[in-house]
């Protein structure tokens, strides 16, 4: 059950509640009801949506017996070792075994996206690469979360590792996050529900899930330097915490991530009201709580505040307790009274518990083959249902008479996928190229041509796009591109470490360039962060166009560019990786410049800042490169195209903007120009600007960071094997100014701050509130067929567990010749009170449907409570107002079909 307060003895929750829920109804709203009325209807429906289950693991007194008396066996060192991690590079964190007592070592593997495997000598490092969470969570489905947590917790138990460091539930309230990918959309219904999900697949193995990273982490953004989210309570619990709130009380996973930023001053590692109060108390959550790499701020106040387990720990293992803050500062503050041994032996308790119940010291991992064939099926399958159709002017799908399909793209050969811990290497790979050409008939022609250059980290740079290697030629003599020469020298001086052709001026490293974490294009050299003290690039410039050309260097470090020897723009060590510089310069159409770009890493904090450099400009006038005009060529003789197009995401840094980077919106509309029926096909990693192009393109398919069968679920799609059924779990905006967040005091934030001053209007609520239409709106998606709603009605019934539940009964007929999955979205509009504003629109609950042609079926949708009700922040709990709310049904937010009136009537509660 999701609990309803903060505050403990809460009311006996009544025997029987009587709720009308009349489609239609004409009962006026009851804003200033009896306040214990609002109670019991506030308790009977949150007692009515218990998760049923036989068995929750931290509701076992005899796994609870067990880890009591393990802990009664070991020593206070032994007891605040298991506070604290080893590193480990054979695992994303570490926690060493405790042979005296019997303890098992924590083998942890970051997994949000399939398991990221570390040791080498372990499958060669290779597991199944997953659609990535926002993708699962476009297919609407908790049957499909639930066998994707299942096969990656048993990947994880099958190569050594027993916890999974996932799922993610962060909300993507920024657009340009860079690790929207990673969590579950907007909405934390969806949000949450989808996490619950996959945790109870997870945790089906000897494999303890968690949930991250608690909480309110929404930007990458000054993640590591004190980054502050400054928001009310009542968002703070309605937005952030409600993912939490459901994954806890449906999943029951056994332990939780604390993030690396600040909320409301207090950093979320050392926040007693996040930690021991919501988490804890509230949620009645029962693991434990371990930090985020490097997030643990403090010692004591850590501890207190509730936070059980720091990671990765011990940076010294061999040479004593190390420096970490719950190593031997840990212990010291025992043996100096400032933190009880009560304390210590709950911290430890909330660790052996899960390892006991969830059969850890029973099953212990093992390292054997994986199901390569089975799981890569199921990858392919999560694709094909999170494909969103975003539009479709009868373009698709591709019939048996198209002879020829020109395929468009720098990176249409290759799988894309995020970047940052969530990274996995796949057991095999079909690119959209591959698929599409595996799935045409014999005689039809494909042809690829890449059009731009490809996409690296440089990508996360602030500034106008890369100066294209079209107009650049390297100084090797060894075609398009730069000399480029790596030096360990700060000064460029002594013989380059390395000295290559690179296709661009561009390189962002530290955390992307790291080894394993880096989702750069395959078709770039592979870029590092070694041999990065300082860097020269030669070759020579070519302008395609008479006039001034603004160039522009984004730099952290201390560059100078030259043009025939001549400086013409330099920057100083900002340290600031976002920062701009730019110049105007003359150049002359046909003629040829000698480029020499040098860059010292002499940024603030040093070469662990990671080199960043980027070389860009902007025309004096609309350039079409030759990248570009042979691909609208190759679009131009044939009789369909399709552009593959995609962006960097990853953690450790947001999107700059939401423009596709390298050109890639200049290529869709020129191969649009020459071919009416172009395709594009997304493989970003949440969302990116499309207005400036979409008008002129005949279909858009959304796949998202699509899983390492992302092409063969692409082709599938394309020419109908695949009816798609994948519905947005975000908004895409018009541009980034055109957001609920758009505010620079929102997003980046003043300073540190992140003002959350939106409030609970986050995503499709922010739109509706402030009348601002996207793009596309969150629950968009068409498909090859068409749905017919029809006879709404509502009722209360008993819970699995008692109280009431409300639900929402709609008939769904497939109206169109092909068979498909439909997903009814059950929203709610304001709610009867006028104590606090609420959301015009709310996702209160949502269905699949698989129907064949002609067919009809009732699709019932249980409705969340909370969907309901609004945090009281005066109280400290949910309350539910009785009156009359609006039904909205509907195949998305923007796409309402039947509407009624649901009142909760408090007649008989009197």
């Amino acid at each position: 059950m999701h609990p309803r307060s903060r505050r403990a003895g809460a009311t006996a929750v009544l025997a029987a509640l009587a709720l009308t829920v009349p489609v239609g109804a004409a009962a006026a709203a009851s804003p200033d009801d009896d306040p214990a009325v609002e109670t019991a209807v506030t308790e009977a429906l949150q007692e009515g949506r218990s998760f049923p289950s036989d068995f929750w693991w931290d509701e076992s007194p005899d796994d609870t017996a067990r880890a009591r008396a393990i802990l009664r066996q070991m020593t206070l060192d032994e007891k605040v070792n298991m506070m604290h991690g080893e590193l480990n590079n054979f695992f994303g964190f570490y926690n060493a075994p405790i042979e005296r007592v019997g303890i098992p070592a924590l083998t942890m593997a970051d997994g949000t996206a399939g398991v990221r495997i570390a040791n080498p000598d372990v499958n060669g490092k290779l597991s199944t690469q997953l659609p990535s969470p926002l993708a699962l969570a476009a297919t609407w489905d908790g049957s499909l979360a639930q066998e994707y947590g299942r096969l990656a917790g048993d990947e994880a138990h099958r190569t050594g590792h027993n916890v999974l460091l996932g799922p993610a539930l962060d909300i993507g309230r920024v657009p340009q996050g860079g690790r929207n990918f990673e969590g579950f959309g907007e909405d934390p219904l969806l949000s949450g529900t989808m996490a619950a999900a996959e945790v109870r697949g997870i945790q089906s193995n000897p494999v303890i899930a968690d949930l991250k990273h608690y909480n309110v982490y929404t930007q990458e953004q000054n993640r590591l330097i004190g980054g502050n989210a400054v928001l009310d309570e009542r968002t703070l619990q309605e937005i952030y915490t409600r993912p939490f709130a459901i994954a806890q009380a449906d999943g029951r996973a056994g332990s939780a991530m604390c993030s690396f930023n600040g909320v409301n001053g207090v950093r979320a590692c050392e926040n007693d009201e996040l930690l021991n109060q919501v988490l804890k108390q509230q949620l009645g959550f029962q693991g434990w709580v371990m930090s985020d790499y490097g997030a643990t701020p403090s010692t004591v106040q850590a501890v207190l505040a509730g936070m059980d387990q720091e990671m990765p720990g011990n940076f010294t293992p061999d040479v004593g307790p190390g420096t970490c803050f719950f190593c031997g500062p840990l212990l010291d503050a025992v043996r100096a009274g400032q933190v009880p041994t009560s304390r210590i032996d709950d911290a430890v308790l909330r660790i052996l518990r899960p390892m006991v119940a969830l059969g850890l010291f029973d099953n212990p991992p093992t390292v054997s083959p994986l199901p390569e064939d089975a799981n890569s099926a199921f990858a392919r399958q999560v694709s094909e249902r999170a494909s969103v159709l975003l539009k479709n002017d009868g373009a698709l799908p591709l019939g048996g008479n198209v002879g020829s399909i020109a395929v468009v793209g720098a990176d249409a050969d290759v799988v894309v996928q995020g970047g940052g811990s969530s990274l996995v290497n796949p057991t095999r790979t079909i690119s959209p190229l591959q698929g599409i050409q595996d799935r045409v008939g014999a005689g039809v022609t494909v042809t690829h041509t890449p059009g731009t250059d490809p996409v690296t980290s440089a990508s996360l740079l602030a500034g106008p796009d890369l100066v294209p290697s079209d107009f650049l030629t390297s100084a090797l003599g060894d075609g398009a591109g730069v000399r480029v020469e790596y030096f360990d020298s700060a000064d460029l001086s002594g013989a380059p470490a390395v000295d290559r052709t690179e296709p661009y001026v561009g390189i962002n490293g530290g955390f992307y360039l790291f080894e394993g974490l880096n989702s750069q294009s395959p078709h770039f050299p592979l870029q590092t962060n070694e041999h990065t003290a300082s860097i020269r690039w030669t070759g020579t410039l070519s302008a395609p166009v008479s006039g001034t050309y603004e160039l522009a260097a984004t730099s952290n470090g201390t560059s100078t560019v030259y043009l025939d020897d001549q400086p013409v723009l330099t920057t100083g060590p900002s340290g600031d990786p976002a920062a701009v510089t730019t110049a105007p310069v003359e150049l002359t159409a046909g003629q040829t410049y000698a480029l020499r770009a040098e860059y010292t890493n002499d940024a603030p904090g040093g070469t662990d800042a990671g080199a960043a450099f980027r070389l860009g400009w902007t025309p004096p006038e609309p350039v079409v490169t030759p990248g570009v005009q042979a691909a609208a060529q190759a679009a131009r003789s044939a009789q369909a195209a399709v552009v593959v197009v995609r962006d960097y995401s990853s953690e450790g840094g947001d999107r700059p903007g939401l423009d596709l980077p390298n050109g890639q919106a200049e290529l869709i509309r020129q191969v649009a120009a020459a071919n009416p029926r172009t395709i594009v096909v997304l493989e970003v990693g949440s969302v990116v600007q499309t207005s400036d192009w979409d008008p002129g393109v005949g279909a858009v398919l959304h796949n998202w960071f699509g899983g390492q069968e992302q092409g063969a679920a692409i082709a599938g799609i394309l020419f109908g094997d695949v009816n798609p059924s994948g519905r947005l779990p975000v908004s895409i905006p018009v541009d980034e100014a055109s957001t609920p967040v758009s505010d620079p005091s929102q997003y980046p934030g003043e300073g540190l701050d992140q003002q959350f001053s939106e409030g609970i209007f986050v995503g499709y609520r922010g739109y509706v509130e402030n009348g601002i239409t996207p793009q596309y709106a969150f629950g968009h998606g068409l498909s090859y067929t068409s749905y017919e709603y029809t006879n709404l009605r509502t009722a209360a019934v008993p819970g699995p567990e008692g109280g009431t539940q409300l639900q929402a009964t709609v008939d769904v007929r497939n109206t169109g010749a092909v068979a498909g999955t439909e997903t009814v979205q059950v929203y709610v509009g304001n709610l009867p009170t006028r104590r606090v504003s609420s959301a015009p629109v709310s996702l209160a609950g949502f269905g699949t449907v698989e129907l064949a042609p002609g067919e009809t079926r009732a699709v019932t949708v249980t409705l969340s409570p909370e969907s309901l009700s609004y945090w009281d922040v005066d109280l400290d709990e949910w309350r539910t107002p009785t009156g009359t709310i609006p039904v909205l049904v509907g195949a998305a937010s923007d796409d309402i079909r039947l509407t009624g009136r649901l009142a909760i009537s408090d007649a008989l509660v009197r």
